[in-house]
């Protein structure tokens, strides 16, 4: 990992220094621009993202991600809405970061951010948790830019889930760092962001198990 005091004093230290300022600042002033109209030419049939000054088109997915993400969601969503815990959101929820705009496969917020969307909303805060899927395509991103950008904005926990090795990674906020709380296949997985969300992970995997855990949340209302 970086570090941004090394890099400060790297670039204070050197007589290029206003110079470099003035480029760093003139390479921004442009990304935003660009940032500007991204979200003027966006729809809602695309997945779409913005990172680091770049637009970034996704594939279709395949079916095994799309199984697990969907199943996921749908524990996910059931348990929050019974519990009006807050919302959870699902691939096309485009969240807003200081620098970056991301649509994960899932996101959830708390009531306390939630309360406050409205109707026609298209841009939303940094979420309490976000799941991505991975794929060959996204695995770098979700590895890299997104964890640290992730890390560094404060998102209380952050799960990347393997589709075809069916496995799930869980990392949680501790100390403005993400720590591996669990790497499993196999158990129960427990949410910290979402309170009294605990499944087993073969759940996410496995339809038939799935449709038991939905049962068993359904029976909580």
């Amino acid at each position: 990992m970086f570090n941004k005091e090394e890099i400060f004093e790297d670039i204070y230290s050197s007589p290029d220094a206003p110079q470099m300022v003035e480029e760093m600042y003139n390479h921004l002033k442009a990304e935003q621009k660009r940032r500007e109209n991204f979200y003027n030419e966006i729809d809602e049939q695309q997945k779409v993202e913005f990172i680091n000054g770049e637009v970034i088109f996704h594939s279709p997915v395949r079916i095994e991600h799309n199984d697990v993400t969907g199943q996921l969601y749908k524990l996910m969503d059931t348990f929050v809405d019974i519990h009006e815990l807050g919302k959870v959101g699902f691939e096309k929820i485009m969240v807003k970061f200081p620098r970056n705009d991301y649509e994960p496969d899932i996101v959830f917020f708390d009531k306390s951010k939630s309360k406050n969307f409205e109707k026609g909303q298209v841009l939303f805060p940094i979420p309490d948790l976000i799941v991505e899927v991975l794929s060959k395509g996204t695995e770098k991103r979700d590895r890299g830019i997104k964890f640290k950008d992730f890390e560094n904005n404060g998102v209380t926990e952050y799960w990347i889930i393997h589709p075809f090795d069916k496995f799930v990674e869980q990392y949680i906020l501790q100390k403005n760092k993400f720590e591996l709380a669990k790497k499993t296949n196999n158990g129960y997985i427990e949410s910290k962001a979402i309170k009294g969300f605990s499944i087993e992970v073969d759940a996410i995997f496995d339809t038939k198990k799935n449709r038991l855990a939905l049962s068993k949340i359904l029976k909580e209302e």
